[in-house]
Parts: structure tokens; sequence; C-alpha cells
């Protein structure tokens, strides 16, 4: 019997990624009400506008869209089998746009450009950054649809050769914010006549100030069922996430994006009218994850600016998620300027809100 090429898909390494490679991610998929009810069952999200179509038409859109953060773990998936299947950890992001609400029955193909690339210390290891976007896929998919996200995102990842020279290093300058005149405001978006009532608090924009910092209080502890459950449904294969055998500590490792989950529910507490985020500016997973952990959540406002429309304003947060310790002390990192040990996220964005 003659024998055939592998088959199978062992997943990029370092020495496989060069400046400039454009990859087409397989796999588009449809988003559904399914996702919604199991987004909903997985995190203690409560928002207002993606939870009530009369809600929503009430603000002015024709239905009630799917959470942005649902949306993107779908997109971010589709990038794992070719950019992250051998990661070590997935470190940050960093100039991610929302630009067009999502939709039960919209479906979302990505794709992604290598822009840095530099190998560790170690030897053994690198870091890879990557520019990804998700596109609306229309008709059959033959002609590019309308972008839907992009971002960019850095993510450590093994070497196939620890012998194997090392790449020319090239690490990307990235924006530090998303500038507000760039936030992408919903066509027909409007908080005129928001319900404060249903959505749940009392608090506008012009309520927040600069400076200020809000205990988001509630904590949920992570089981491993449960975080494994969401990784398959974002269609994300990584392996730490699933094979214990695939970590020398033996611990399957949680989905940096279902710790942002996670925490932007916790933060419904304090921020409940923050209906639509617009943007990520930068954020940085600090420590690892395991099932077990309970988490907790704290923000800061950053900033505030006009979006061009009355009723609608954009409120810049920090939001910092912590394990094992409620989160009022309000620090993240210590006098060295490193984070401490029980700080799992630190997240950058702007979030719409009423004014």
């Amino acid at each position: 019997m003659s024998s055939s090429a592998n088959k199978t898909n062992s997943g990029n390494f370092l020495e496989d990624f060069t400046i400039s490679l454009r990859i087409n991610h397989a796999t588009p998929r449809t988003l559904t009400d399914g996702d919604r009810t199991l987004y909903t069952a997985l995190y203690p999200t409560r928002f207002a506008l993606p939870s009530s179509d009369a809600f929503a038409v009430r603000c002015g859109l024709p239905r009630s869209p799917i959470e942005e953060l649902a949306a993107f773990h779908v997109a971010f998936g589709k990038t794992v089998p070719d950019v992250s299947l051998n990661a070590v950890a997935n470190l940050g992001y960093a100039e991610l746009q929302f630009h067009r609400p999502i939709y039960p029955g919209d479906t979302l193909a990505t794709e992604s450009e290598v822009i840095g690339v530099k190998e560790n210390s170690n030897g053994k290891t690198g870091v890879v950054w990557v520019r990804s976007t998700a596109r609306l896929v229309e008709g059959d998919g033959s002609v590019p649809g309308p972008v839907a996200i992009d971002w960019v995102r850095w993510v450590m990842v093994k070497k196939r050769d620890p012998s194997a020279p090392a790449p020319q290093a090239v690490v990307p300058e990235l924006s530090a914010t998303v500038p507000p005149d760039a936030l992408y405001v919903p066509a027909g978006l409007t908080f005129e006549e928001y319900d404060f009532t249903s959505a749940g608090e009392p608090h506008r924009w012009g309520d927040y100030e600069i400076g200020e910092k809000i205990d988001h209080v509630d904590g949920v502890t992570i089981e491993e069922a449960e975080h494994m459950l969401a990784t398959r449904l974002w269609q994300n294969t990584a392996k730490v996430h699933f094979n214990a055998q695939a970590r020398e500590d033996g611990k399957r490792l949680i989905y940096g994006g279902h710790v942002i989950s996670l925490a932007r529910a916790l933060s419904f507490n304090g921020l409940a009218n923050t209906q639509l985020i617009a943007a990520i500016n930068a954020g940085s997973h600090a420590n690892p994850c395991f099932a077990g952990d309970t988490v907790y959540a704290w923000s800061e406002v950053l900033d505030k600016a006009e979006t061009g429309k009355p009723s609608v304003g954009a409120l810049r947060l920090r939001l910092v998620a912590v394990k094992n310790a409620p989160a009022a002390d309000f620090r993240a990192k210590g006098e060295d300027g490193k984070y401490l040990g029980d700080v799992l996220l630190d997240l950058d964005y702007w979030a719409l809100t009423p004014m």
C-alpha cells in the first residue's frame, strides 16, 4: 500500500509567520438567536439593548443586536487554527473597532495579515502580531462584504525547531487609543427616549467623572465545563484550552475572551447604561485563569467624548478583572509597575451611553 501525505493540520509555528503573510481563515459562521441564548447562559449579562427587541426599537434600531463580544468571539475563533493553535498564551489586543451591529442571521468570515514577529530570549517561543478583519458574508460570498469588526492582537507561539534561526524582529507601532471621532455609532441609534427603568440604572453620561472608580461588587466562580463549552461555541481550537497535556502544569487555560465577557457582564452593576461597545483601545491578559478561580471586576472612567449625536455619548473605560479576592482596593499594578498576581485582565474600551 502506498503512503499518502499527512492530511491533518498541526498549526503554524513561529517559523511559519512572515511579515505581510495574508491568511483567509476557514469556516464562515452564521450567528443565530441560539448564540445569544448560550451567551446569556454562560455570562451574567443583563444589558437591555442586546436583550430586548422592544428596547432596541425604542433606541432606533430595527431589532436587538447580538452582543458585540459574542460576535468578536466568533470572528476571533476563526483565526485560531492558523494563528494560535500552538499558542502558549494570547497576550493582548489593540485598535479593535465594531463597525456595525451584528444581528441573528448575519454570517462572519475572517482574514488576517501578519504585521509583526519577534523571537523570545529563550529561543523556544516568540510573539506574532496579526491584524484581523471580520466581514459580513453576503450572497454567495464571492464578493467581500462590509467590514464588521477589525482588530490587532499578539500571541506567544512555540517554535517548531528551537535551533532554527530567529526571524528578523519586527514590532509594529500601534495606536494607544481609537480616537473618539472614529467611533462608529449605528445608523438610527438614538437615546432620546431611553427607558432608564428597563435598563436598570438611572446614570447618564454626565453622571460619570473622569478618574471615578467603580467596584462592580459581584463575583463569579468559573467551572471547568462552562469555559470549555464557551470555547467550543466560538470554534476556538487552541490546544491549551482543552488538552490538559498541552501545558506543563496539566491545567486547561481559560480562553482570555471568556474572562473579557465575564468581566463585561459583571460591569453591569454600576455601568448598566453602557449599552454598546464601540471600540477596544488596548487589552492585556496579565495572569492565567483556571477553573475554580472566582472573578471580580472594577472599572475606572478614563475619558468622555461626544459622538456628534445629541443623545449618544461615549465613555472610555478601564475594566480590570481580578481573581479570588474582591476588587475594592482598585489596584492593578505594584510599585514596580508590574501587574499584581491576582490581576487577570486590563481592558481599555469605549462604550456608548445615553447623555
